[in-house]
């Protein structure tokens, strides 16, 4: 059913009572900022650098949040964020795929935002997930490799994300949210690493990639991989053929138990990660081999999630937003089209995603924007909207993009720069249409070296194709200094950053197992975990 026009005085109503509540920040933040106990952190009038498009953007959705005369919503937007692994920018329908049938998300772009310039930070799994949990590049909380060296995190790490890192979770938990992270993590694997201690009321999935199980590594093995809920393992190896319809049953219960209340859902796919799998009802149905079918059913996953919001009647009160953690391989069936490189690279294909946000009556439905977003961005734009506290204490790299998402008129990036990084290494840095890849000695295939500077227009060459830094001497000068100031704050190969926090670190790493918990815990799986 459409929505109703709001009533205009009630409209201006809720305008003005925004604006009050804005100027006087007691209603927007009822309680002192503490996420993990202990002492309350005081109270900041400049908790959010906000400018003019915010503070319209959020009265926009005050105003239609009002309904009219006699709605009785005040409570703050429920968000859904759909975590896919290894999906490429052109593997969904809406975003050129002609192998994937991928009629649920093409259906959120049609009645929500394509955004065309979206980034995560790193073109891999962990690193990646640090930003989307705390707002930071990975260099900032020190995720942008384990204590080997490594990129990514791997069974018994030592190393995680520190618990006292501040979480989208914690922030929206804070503010009353319900909250649940289903799916993959490999945010650490030890026990004060885990959802459960970072911000999540609940957990159901496994906690690092799920290729890292007893045949990975040799002679060291790794435990079977492990299905958590919460902080037991209820199952291992866990089954992977029926992992992404267990976390959709358990999305969707997870919505029906809290659709009274605000929540968030964080449900990071552990597919189309290699190996892929899919459920029976999926395998070998599509044109595209294992990989095609793992895709078309997370898309089906999106449809229960999507379904189960109009059928208990908060469609329009949830913002659900769909992306990926980085680009696709270049092996397993993948696809980065237009874009060029792959998972690993800073080309564009490794580090931009295809997003799409739905969230009707408050995104306009069938619209598209090509301005820089990214990852970093969901912490203080869904903060905001929730009207909950940013921490004073620290650092956040990501800006407020609610002026975008909700089609403010002239509403434009905030970044003045993106910072491209692999592991240790500043490899490249965006500004506006240009994007300079800066002489490099690290890196796999054409992520590899690199002699000189290289500079590209993205708007006009997104495929990276012509370099034309010759023919703008003044434009690669001013995106090196902006490379420098990054090099300053967040540090670049052995050069520390004066803006880095330290990571977590375990005093004694145990694997996660059925039997050998390291005080974990173990249990059975019990019917639900197998359904």
């Amino acid at each position: 059913m459409p929505r109703e026009m709001p009533d205009p005085e009630a409209c201006r109503v809720a305008l003005e009572r925004f604006v009050g509540d804005w100027e006087g920040q007691e209603n927007l933040h009822p309680a002192p900022y503490n996420p993990k106990g202990g002492s309350a952190v005081g109270r900041s009038r400049n908790r959010f650098a906000l400018g003019g498009f915010a503070v319209i953007a959020l009265a926009l959705v005050a105003c239609t949040a009002s309904g009219g005369a006699g709605s009785d919503r005040k409570r703050p937007p429920n968000f859904v964020i759909i975590y896919c692994d290894d999906l490429g920018y052109g593997d969904i329908g809406c975003f050129g795929s002609e192998v994937h049938r991928t009629p649920n998300i093409d259906r959120m772009a049609r009645e929500g935002l394509m955004l065309t310039s979206f980034y995560v930070t790193s073109g891999v799994c962990t690193p990646s997930r640090s930003s989307l949990m705390t707002g930071c590049y990975p260099r900032r909380v020190n995720m942008h490799e384990i204590t080997r060296g490594e990129w990514v995190l791997f069974p018994i790490a030592l190393k995680g994300l520190a618990p006292d890192e501040v979480t989208i979770a914690e922030v929206l938990r804070e503010r009353g949210y319900a909250t649940a992270c289903i799916g993959k993590w490999h945010l650490g694997d030890q026990l004060e690493f885990l959802p459960t201690r970072q911000g999540f009321d609940s957990y159901f999935g496994i906690p690092y990639s799920n290729d890292m199980g007893v045949k990975q590594r040799r002679p060291r093995a790794n435990p079977p991989l492990p299905l958590l809920r919460n902080e037991t393992v209820v199952e291992a190896p866990a089954e992977q053929t029926t992992l992404t319809r267990r976390y959709t049953e358990a999305a969707v219960r997870f919505l029906r138990e809290n659709h009274d209340r605000p929540f968030f859902l964080y449900l990071p796919h552990t597919f189309p990660h290699n190996p892929v799998h899919a459920s029976e009802a999926f395998a070998g149905k599509s044109a595209n081999g294992t990989y095609g079918d793992s895709v078309e059913e997370i898309d089906w996953s999106t449809g229960q999630i999507l379904d189960t919001l109009v059928e208990l009647g908060i469609d329009e009160e949830t913002l659900v937003l769909f992306t990926s953690d980085n680009g696709a391989s270049n092996r397993f069936g993948g696809s980065n089209a237009p874009l060029r490189g792959h998972k690993g690279s800073t080309w564009e294909g490794g580090m931009r995603v295809p997003c799409v946000v739905r969230w009707p009556g408050s995104v306009t439905a069938g619209r598209s924007s090509s301005e820089l977003v990214s990852t970093i961005d969901l912490l203080p734009t869904f903060a905001l909207l929730a009207g909950a506290e940013l921490p004073p204490d620290r650092k956040i790299d990501g800006r407020d993009v609610g002026g975008i998402l909700l089609g403010v008129d002239g509403a434009t990036t905030p970044h003045e720069a993106f910072f491209y990084y692999y592991k240790d290494q500043l490899q490249a840095v965006r500004s506006g249409r240009w994007k300079l890849h800066l002489p490099r000695m690290k890196g796999r295939g054409e992520a590899a070296r690199l002699s000189a500077v290289e500079l590209y227009d993205l708007h006009a060459d997104l495929a990276e194709t012509t370099n034309v830094a010759k023919a703008h001497p003044d434009v690669v000068a001013r995106l090196e200094a902006l490379a420098n100031s990054a090099r300053e704050d967040l540090g670049d190969r052995d050069r520390p950053g004066a803006g880095q926090r330290p990571a977590g670190l375990a005093a004694q790493a145990v694997p996660l197992t059925m039997s050998e918990r390291g005080g974990l815990g173990a249990s059975s799986a019990t019917d639900q975990d197998r359904e």
